[in-house]
């Protein structure tokens, strides 16, 4: 075991942390996540249009007879996601440069945009479609968002640009030094796009999609749920690492059972990303909620109980900070191992038990601190029967992690006794 340690640590550590913060992964991770607000809310409205109760009361019979208008909100926030994104790529990856990121944001939209060929209809004259717009064109804005920032960053390290003055403000200096490369990205996107015919989302689509289908597989939950508990064993935040390279095919995913929500017809995917939340990932990575719950009402360790008692009210929000360095998790042979094996069987029952059709698939982002069954409901459309699946999923991590925990609760109740009998 201290061999395999020392390997993680020196051979495995370092490169995935440097991973983590590559700077265009950590660009691609912030504006992603600077949109879960919009997503978050966005879905409120989509979950109000299509409730699956109460058509005979007046007030639901009412909102779900206009329910065009209610989705209105959640089609120019949750519906455009990528957008928005986009945005927060190329701030977040100008910012990285020491370039202005407001310029960096902008340049981005503009290059995104400029994939889309508008439609032209007699009613409103030119159209921009929204299906680019959403999850679906994500992996095009994120290609879009990198080219774009890194032809501003060749501009200004090349000094291919307009230079102001020091007397001009600086808003209209960082203006005019945006000309070059707006002028390049403009040019070079619209020629691609409009004049050669290029159609990037269908050919990005084309990459992905076995991407995609690969991913809304057993195999493929299983695989990332291992990595991210892997990782989080020797101390490496799993979830920023698997979590940059996996959010795009997620965020595709719920995109696609959105919008068949949306148009009323079946839901086609399982693993989306709120799939790892409510039904793995309960109470943290690990699903440490069961080991939370073992200390703090099981424990005889002083140790153990006090770390119990107060890491079970955060974990109950889904914060396991204080269970994963506290225990400590990381680097503990005994905890290391439930910690990895927990997961994996909740992921496949609750694969199972949404691909049997006993619980709904998962249609919306519930925000992540809500207690895991209320959480698993709101996802799910409100589907009771993911509530029962959520707490099943509960008491199967208990079960799971109580035998660990007492071999390491006896093993710290020895070492108390024998300070004592030192003292």
């Amino acid at each position: 075991m201290d061999k395999f340690v020392k390997f993680v640590d020196e051979r495995l550590s370092g490169p995935m942390n440097k991973l983590a913060n590559q700077r265009h992964l950590l660009a691609i991770r912030n504006g992603i996540i600077a949109t879960l607000p919009l997503i978050i809310v966005g879905s409120v409205f989509l979950t109000v249009a299509f409730l699956p109760f109460g058509k005979d009361w007046p007030i639901f019979g009412l909102i779900q007879a206009n329910a065009g208008a209610v989705l209105l909100p959640y089609r120019v926030t949750m519906a455009i996601m990528t957008l928005y994104a986009v945005f927060g790529i190329g701030l977040n990856l100008a910012e990285s440069y020491k370039l202005d990121g407001l310029s960096g944001g902008i340049l981005a939209t503009a290059a995104f945009l400029l994939t889309i060929n508008p439609a032209v209809t007699e009613e409103i004259g030119w159209a921009i479609p929204m299906g680019p717009l959403s999850g679906g064109g994500m992996f095009v804005g994120i290609v879009a968002s990198i080219i774009a920032v890194e032809i501003y960053r060749f501009t200004d390290r090349s000094n291919f640009k307009i230079s102001m003055p020091e007397q001009v403000p600086p808003s209209v200096a960082r203006s005019f030094e945006a000309l070059v490369p707006t002028a390049i990205i403009v040019l070079g996107f619209g020629a691609v796009t409009y004049w050669i015919g290029f159609d990037w989302h269908g050919f990005i689509a084309t990459l992905i999609v076995p991407l995609v289908s690969a991913a809304d597989t057993l195999p493929s939950v299983l695989v990332l749920v291992f990595l991210v508990t892997f990782f989080w064993s020797f101390g490496i935040h799993g979830v920023s690492i698997v979590g940059s390279i996996a959010r795009p095919l997620w965020l595709t995913l719920l995109a696609g059972n959105e919008t068949a929500l949306a148009a009323g017809e079946a839901i086609p995917h399982i693993a989306a990303e709120p799939f790892f939340q409510w039904f793995i990932w309960i109470g943290g990575s690990g699903a440490t909620i069961g080991l939370a719950i073992a200390m703090a009402f099981f424990a005889k360790s002083t140790y153990a109980k006090t770390l119990g008692r107060t890491a079970i009210g955060p974990a109950i929000f889904n914060i396991n900070e204080p269970i994963i360095f506290g225990a400590p998790i990381v680097l503990n042979p005994i905890l290391m191992v439930p910690f990895m094996i927990v997961p994996l069987v909740n992921a496949t029952i609750a694969w199972f038990a949404t691909k049997l059709f006993l619980v709904n698939r998962v249609t919306s982002i519930a925000p992540w601190t809500l207690p895991g069954p209320i959480g698993a409901l709101l996802a799910t459309n409100f589907d009771w029967r993911a509530l029962v699946l959520n707490v099943v999923l509960i008491i199967t991590s208990f079960l799971m992690y109580y035998p660990f925990f007492k071999l390491y609760d006896n093993k710290l109740l020895a070492e108390e006794n024998e300070e004592l009998e030192v003292e």
